[in-house]
């Protein structure tokens, strides 16, 4: 009796460890400012162009949600709702668990993969308009020179 309760303590210890870690990894966001570059965007060229600020409107970025925060919550929860009852009783409650765990995890992650960002419109030297949606590390304000940096598919405005 004893190992069968030491077993089940062992197993809850590590889905509790395998559920934190799957969490944490989940948190996770990626960092899209203008001033992070990735090891992969280094010595690569890149076209500048200048231009002029013409609106600056905040904006949310909502990175994609990868379930982690919901299968952790789930988990963790089925695990505590487990543990509480008896026979029939424990099963229930670790459904419950499982349901609200899940429940929870999906809102934290969601919570975690939102950051402030910016919608910046520049007007380009040669009358064009441009739109760059960016992460809120910069201050930018209508009227302002700024340059606009291109490379693969992905630019960013800068001072």
């Amino acid at each position: 009796m004893k190992s069968l309760i030491s077993s089940g303590l062992r197993m809850t210890g590590l889905c509790l460890a395998l559920a934190g870690s799957l969490f944490i990894t989940g948190c996770a966001t990626r960092n899209n400012s203008s001033a992070i570059y990735t090891s992969g965007q280094t010595q690569r060229e890149q076209i500048v162009r200048m231009g002029v600020v013409e609106s600056v409107r905040p904006v949310t970025i909502q990175n994609r949600e990868t379930g982690v925060g919901t299968v952790t919550g789930a988990v963790v929860g089925g695990v505590a709702g487990g543990g509480m009852g008896g026979g029939r009783g424990s099963a229930v409650t670790a459904v419950i668990g499982a349901v609200a765990g899940g429940i929870a995890g999906q809102a934290i992650e969601n919570s975690a993969n939102k950051q402030n960002g910016l919608e910046i419109t520049v007007r380009l030297e040669n009358g064009e308009m441009r739109a760059i949606v960016q992460t809120a590390d910069e201050v930018f304000q209508p009227g302002e020179r700024v340059r606009i940096l291109s490379s693969g598919g992905v630019s960013r405005v800068t001072h």
